[in-house]
């Protein structure tokens, strides 16, 4: 099976010239065909009568002048960074195609925390070619799970993303007669620019027009590699989703920060008080506040409590999740070597697969042994959080893409194996992930055609 293939650390990223020899893919069948093996390029939707939402997406070197004056040398898609926010509804077939006019090395999409074919992953080296300047690739699912997401190139991630590669993409559920016409939503998109901290693009935070009594949804992107901690200073409030997927009857919260991890996405629910703005801010960026309503300032308080998840909302009765006996159980522990960043003391290709077949019930056991905030994410599935530090978890259920791991946490994810797929594993710091800290996982029986390493010019992680 596929084994990822990066060079061991930042020494060797000073010597790729010299990763000729690694540019097989270790164990990879490379006949196709051999009797019962799937490419992963093969794997795709099939035809449905679907709504089709189509958008064009250029990859491009620009010139950006921000709303402070400077003028910032960037990457965009279709001249922008954020790229355009993608809107979409439950159930749509959306088609995007991505157009390289100048980014010498390629560029990729991937469609952090929707759930794709393996085709569609946009993981160079592993679903697909980067896309060289002049090309194009057209990416093509379903979007199955209404909630916040994001989208960034994944060749050369950890410069792409830096570079200004990405975007906001929103799935909005299908309308109902259910559905709560005095609310009103908005998207906060955090970005370090190179040397800059944006929100939505701006240098100066971000305002969200309000009325008395009427209710904001707000989602809350983390895009960076450090993990930032909201506060709400104005009125209570809710966290009614994490990372797209709604939290079971979640209680009201005050004077309590949030922590929101690389990759993570938060959506809060706030009420517009009678009088005076809601205030939404973070030490990481303290010229970036989110103001919601208007009238007289809150009161900044600072500290409070840490949210928690783990008795947050309330369990489903006889959940199902909890009686299920795991076929395969993987214990990964994340830390640091001298030079790398590590999984079970190795880094890249030398970190062994993991491997499952389709319908297996894995528990994957997760533990921060040092070196940071480790946000643990998992391309092509949600995975369940079932406990932390050995205490089973007691509030809603939680299905994340993206774990928040802090020193000396341990954690227990159960993982449904049902998108057959080669699949990366890695720290979305992700300059964590260029320094090792990057593995996969694969289903038996599912092989690719294409490469990591400098010869292809594929090189997801660096």
């Amino acid at each position: 099976m596929a084994s990822h293939q990066m060079a061991a650390g930042m020494t060797s990223m000073a010597n790729m010239g010299d990763m000729k020899d690694m540019e097989h893919m270790e164990g990879m069948e490379n006949s196709l065909s051999k009797g019962g093996m799937v490419p992963c390029d093969s794997i795709t939707i099939p035809e449905s009568s679907a709504p089709i939402r189509k958008f064009d997406l250029t990859a491009a070197r620009t010139t950006l002048k921000l709303d402070n004056g400077k003028n910032i040398e960037a990457w965009t898609f279709n001249g922008m960074s954020p790229g355009p926010e993608l809107r979409v509804t439950e159930g749509d077939r959306i088609v995007i195609t991505l157009y390289n006019k100048d980014i010498e090395d390629g560029v990729t999409i991937h469609w952090h925390g929707i759930t794709v074919p393996c085709s569609q992953d946009g993981i160079a080296g592993v679903t697909q070619d980067a896309v060289a300047p002049g090309e194009q690739f057209t990416y093509t699912f379903i979007a199955t799970n209404p909630g916040t997401y994001w989208y960034h190139s994944h060749q050369m991630s950890s410069i792409q993303v830096s570079k200004g590669l990405l975007g906001a993409l929103i799935v909005e559920p299908k309308k109902s007669s259910k559905s709560d016409t005095s609310m009103s939503e908005a998207t906060a998109l955090y970005q370090q620019l190179d040397s800059s901290m944006l929100v939505n693009g701006s240098t100066r935070g971000l305002t969200i027009p309000g009325k008395t009594g009427e209710l904001i949804r707000l989602r809350l992107i983390n895009s960076g590699n450090e993990t930032m901690e909201f506060s709400v200073d104005g009125a209570p409030f809710r966290v009614m989703a994490m990372d797209g997927h709604d939290l079971h009857e979640p209680g009201l919260l005050k004077e309590t920060m949030v922590p929101i991890g690389a990759g993570q996405r938060y959506d809060l629910l706030i009420q517009v008080p009678e009088s005076g703005k809601v205030v939404i801010s973070s030490p990481s960026a303290v010229d970036l506040p989110i103001t919601i309503g208007s009238g007289s300032q809150p009161q900044h308080k600072e500290g409070g409590q840490l949210f928690s998840y783990f008795d947050y909302g309330n369990p489903v009765p006889d959940d199902p999740v909890l009686q299920l006996k795991p076929d395969r159980h993987f214990e990964l522990k994340l830390g640091q070597t001298l030079f790398t960043k590590s999984i079970n003391g190795k880094s890249f290709h030398e970190i062994p697969t993991m491997t499952v077949k389709e319908g297996d019930h894995v528990l994957i056991t997760v533990s921060n042994e040092g070196g940071g905030d480790h946000p643990f994410h998992l391309h092509g599935h949600v995975f369940r959080g079932l406990s932390k530090n050995g205490s089973a978890l007691q509030g809603s259920p939680v299905y994340l893409d993206t774990l928040l791991t802090k020193e000396g946490e341990t954690y227990e994810l159960y993982l449904e194996a049902d998108n057959p797929g080669l699949w990366m594993i890695h720290c979305h710091n992700l300059k964590h992930a260029s320094m090792g800290m990057s593995m996969m996982l694969n289903y038996e029986g599912i092989t690719t055609p294409y490469r990591v390493g400098t010869k292809s010019g594929n090189l997801p992680d660096l």
